[in-house]
C-alpha cells in the first residue's frame, strides 16, 4: 500500500480523569475523516506528572478494552500511551491496537529526569519496529526524541553475495532496506520549550530519511504547565506536510506516500554511509 492516512488528535487532556478524556477521544472520533491510524498524545487519559503512577491500570485494563473497541469500530489502528503497572512496576506504555483486537506495545525508554519521572516509572529496554499495512513504523515517547542513537534507521540488507554487496553501490541499494518508514513520536512535551521540539523532529526526519509524526498534547495541565501543542507531521526532507494549530485542541488528518519516500531514498541513500 503506497497511501496511510493518518490521523492525530492535539489533545487538550484533562487531568486524572481516565473516563473524561476516554469520552472526548470518542467524540472528536465521531467526525473524524476515516483513516488507517488515528494516534493520541503519550498519558492521553490522565496527562503527565507525579499521580501518574496513582492512576496506573493493568494492562487488559479499562483503555486497553476501550481502545480495541475503537480500533474495530472505525476499522484503524489506535495508537497512545497510558500508564501500565506490573506487579511493584510502572511503565509508560504505548501501544498500537489493530482492528481485530491484537496488541503491541513500547515502554518509553528515556523516562524524563527533570520532572520525577525517573523515580516513578521504570524504562523500558526494547527497541521497536511494527508493520501496518505496507508502512514500517518506529514508536517513541516524548523524551526518546532527544536520542538519536536510540532511534536510527538502521540499515537491513538482504542475503546477498558479500563480494558483490561490498563492491557494487548500485547492487547494494537495491538489496537493502531501512529499519522503518514512520516514526511515531507521542509526547506531552511544554510549551516552554516547543522550539526544541519542533526542531528534534526535523532533525529525525533528515537524519533517518523517515516521515515523523510528533503527537502532543495542548492545554494547561493540574499544576500549571502549560502546552501549545506543535504536532506536526515531517517528511523525509524535514518539510511539514501539516501543522496543528498551536495552542488548540485539534485533528489533523495528512495522507503519506511511500512511493515519494521510495524514489527520494533510491535518489538519495545516504544511509549507506551511516556510521557503524
Amino acid at each position: 500500500m503506497n497511501e496511510l492516512n493518518i490521523t492525530f488528535y492535539q489533545q487538550n487532556i484533562v487531568w486524572g480523569d481516565a473516563e473524561a478524556n476516554r469520552s472526548r477521544v470518542e467524540e472528536v472520533l465521531a467526525s473524524a475523516p476515516k483513516n488507517d491510524i488515528f494516534v493520541v498524545p503519550e498519558t492521553f487519559t490522565t496527562g503527565f506528572g507525579d499521580h501518574m503512577a496513582s492512576l496506573a491500570e493493568e494492562q487488559e485494563g479499562p483503555t486497553l478494552q476501550w481502545a480495541r473497541q475503537m480500533a474495530s469500530k472505525h476499522n484503524f489502528l489506535f495508537v497512545g500511551t497510558w500508564i501500565i503497572r506490573e506487579g511493584d512496576r510502572c511503565y509508560n506504555r504505548l501501544h498500537w491496537v489493530y482492528p481485530d483486537g491484537s496488541v503491541g506495545h513500547y515502554d518509553k525508554a528515556h523516562t524524563f529526569r527533570v520532572s520525577g519521572e525517573y523515580n516513578i516509572i521504570s524504562r523500558g529496554t526494547q527497541r521497536e519496529v511494527f508493520e501496518y499495512k505496507g508502512w514500517r513504523i518506529k514508536p517513541a515517547v516524548c523524551y526518546d526524541l532527544r536520542f538519536p542513537k536510540w532511534l536510527r534507521n538502521n540499515v537491513e540488507f538482504r542475503k546477498s553475495n558479500s563480494e558483490v554487496a561490498a563492491t557494487c553501490s548500485k547492487f547494494k541499494i537495491q538489496n537493502s532496506k531501512l529499519q522503518y518508514d514512520l516514526l511515531l513520536v507521542c509526547a506531552n512535551w511544554p510549551g516552554s520549550r516547543h522550539e526544541a521540539w519542533t526542531t528534534l523532529l526535523k532533525a529525525r526526519a533528515i537524519e533517518n530519511l523517515s516521515y515523523v509524526l510528533g503527537c502532543n498534547r495542548s492545554g494547561v495541565d493540574g499544576v500549571g504547565g502549560n502546552y501549545t501543542g506543535n504536532s506536526a507531521l515531517i517528511d523525509y526532507k524535514g518539510f511539514p506536510l501539516a501543522e496543528a494549530v498551536a495552542g488548540s485542541d485539534q485533528l489533523v488528518t495528512v495522507t503519506l506516500d511511500k512511493e515519494k519516500l521510495d524514489t527520494f531514498r533510491q535518489k538519495w541513500p545516504l544511509y549507506l554511509d551511516f556510521d557503524k
